[in-house]
Formats: structure tokens, C-alpha cells, sequence
């Protein structure tokens, strides 16, 4: 029997120090060049967005890598990345730790509508609050002097 699978992933994760770094000009270069990541590692790029301090990522994960392997394989890929084009002065790392939310194909557009406006989103909240929103939706049990 050939496997199949259809496993959605909505993964956040958040530049270290939470500055301020992916403006629109050098944001638009990362995010495309995560997608390649994505693609070489065997998984499904759905929809990649995010504002100046952090991520969003939905992806088809493929059944036979993890998910953390693939965040730490972004993370580390963009980093030298955005460091050897030396998009900014001094060096450049991600936050420790990420987020990861699965969601059937029902839900799909409604995430990708969410990714999509992540910058109007933010106009009303802050990384925290959603973050925060997310992991009490999922009833994730988080330590809250970690979300930040």
C-alpha cells in the first residue's frame, strides 16, 4: 500500500530579541527564500507572511520529517541568509523555540486568510496577545515568561 497524507501545519516563530528587522524592501527576499527551504526539504509551502518581528508559515508536512527539524533547518538557512547579504548591521538570529498548530483542510482558507493579513491584524494586536490567543485555542499548556 503507497502512502498518502494531508497534514497542515501553521508554524510562528519570532526574531530574537523581538526587534523589529523584516521590513517590507528585505521581507519579501526572506520570505521567498524560505519557501525554497520549505520546497528542498521535502514539504509543501502554502502560504509564508509575517510583520517586522515575526513569522507565519503554513505548510503540507511531509509524514516522514518533523517538524522541528524543518524549523530548525528555516531558521538556521535564513539566518546565514540574511547575514551573508548583511540585510542589517550587526548579526541577525531567530528566537529560541516556535509554534506549531495543525488544522484540517476545512480551515484552511481561514488560516490562509489570517496569514495573508497578518500587517492589518497587527494593528490591533501584538505578537504576545496573539500568540498567547493561539496557544489557549489549541489548549497548549505554556509558561508565559517564555512568550515573550
Amino acid at each position: 500500500m503507497s502512502t498518502y497524507t494531508q497534514i497542515y501545519i501553521h508554524i510562528v516563530f519570532r526574531v530574537k530579541y523581538k526587534q523589529h528587522f523584516l521590513k517590507d524592501e528585505i521581507k519579501t527576499k526572506i520570505l521567498k527564500y524560505m519557501t525554497g527551504i520549505i520546497k528542498n526539504t521535502g514539504h509543501k509551502p502554502i502560504i509564508i507572511n509575517g510583520v517586522t518581528d515575526h513569522v507565519h508559515v503554513l505548510i503540507g508536512l511531509s509524514p516522514d520529517k518533523t517538524i522541528s527539524n524543518l524549523v530548525k533547518e528555516v531558521k538556521r538557512c535564513s539566518t546565514n541568509y540574511i547575514n551573508e547579504k548583511k540585510f542589517f548591521l550587526g548579526k541577525f538570529a531567530w528566537q529560541e523555540g516556535f509554534g506549531a498548530f495543525s488544522y484540517s483542510k476545512s480551515h484552511l482558507l481561514n488560516v490562509i486568510e489570517y496569514i495573508k493579513n497578518q500587517e492589518e491584524h497587527h494593528r490591533k494586536k501584538t505578537f504576545r496577545e496573539e500568540y498567547v490567543e493561539m496557544l489557549e485555542k489549541f489548549a497548549v499548556d505554556y509558561d508565559p515568561k517564555y512568550i515573550d
